[in-house]
């Protein structure tokens, strides 16, 4: 049986100090398919950047096209914004609970851990790698993790003032101003986290449905994207909270599939999880 990665990469990469990337491993692919972007080491990096020539190489500003990174831009924690009263109240409801050893089941209370979806704009944070695919309306952003995507619209139409209906991925419009390509989203539903708090891991950061985020996508090379997002809440941050970095084209690379599968989630944590933390079944 297929182990849960979610689990043991949420957990035990905590409790055990395993590594996230030799957790995470993808079986290899079948012959003539292209490694996916996490499952590239150093040297498969290397020998892709140089089969494609990617120093140099001839690039349009204006095409995003590629898959992208192999895995997402932590949020700035070093600048964590000041919560409001009403944040901080639900920062504070996301500590994780402890096990009868006193070990932090970390992060015993990250819907991700439930086989949620991650939802936006955590997957900026957290993904696997991605991939851009341009339309005449649209630009389409496909996660390897969770197997999901959203579409960015660019036929000209509004953010929606009052969203009809929360949604994980939101709402979202993009247009380029220059060479940069300007998105704006709302309407997240407020189940999802921002990230988890990566100081400790006993916390996550909350938002609510006030949420509204903008990014910025600038191609400064074929091989380079340099990429910022800035989370504004109101109701949770007494300001907005802005992280930029830079994401690499994973040459040679395709998404692969990587889902959380409930069931067997819930068996991995049943087994091994909660008794290695002292306790039984939660």
């Amino acid at each position: 049986m297929r182990t849960p990665a979610i689990a043991i990469a949420g957990t035990l990469a905590v409790m055990f100090g395993f590594s996230l990337a030799v957790l995470a491993q993808h079986a290899p692919p079948p012959p003539g398919w292209p490694l996916c972007p996490r499952c590239q080491g150093p040297q498969d990096r290397a020998a892709a950047r140089e089969k494609e020539k990617i120093d140099g190489h001839a690039f349009d500003p204006h095409n995003l096209d590629g898959v992208w990174g192999n895995n997402g831009i932590e949020l700035d924690v070093k600048n964590v914004p000041p919560f409001t009263a009403w944040g901080y109240e639900q920062y504070q409801a996301t500590r994780a609970a402890d096990s009868p050893l006193g070990i932090p089941l970390s992060n015993s209370k990250d819907p991700m851990m439930r086989c949620d979806p991650l939802g936006y704009p955590r997957l900026f944070a957290y993904n696997y790698g991605f991939e851009f695919l341009q339309e005449k309306d649209r630009v389409v952003q496909f996660f390897e993790w969770g197997h999901n995507w959203r579409t960015i619209w660019t036929d000209g139409r509004k953010l929606p003032d009052d969203p009809p209906e929360p949604r994980w991925m939101g709402y979202a419009v993009g247009h380029w101003e220059g060479d940069v390509f300007k998105v704006e989203s709302n309407g997240y539903d407020d189940r999802s986290w921002l990230t988890e708090d990566r100081r400790d891991r006993r916390w996550g950061f909350p938002h609510s449905d006030q949420l509204r985020v903008e990014e910025t996508y600038r191609r400064t090379s074929y091989g380079t994207l340099e990429a910022s997002i800035t989370i504004i809440d109101p109701k949770v941050f007494k300001k907005p909270w802005t992280t930029a970095g830079k994401i690499n084209l994973s040459a040679g690379a395709e998404l692969g599939e990587y889902l959380c599968v409930p069931s067997d989630n819930d068996l991995f944590n049943e087994q091994y999880v909660f008794p290695a933390a002292g306790g039984g079944k939660q």
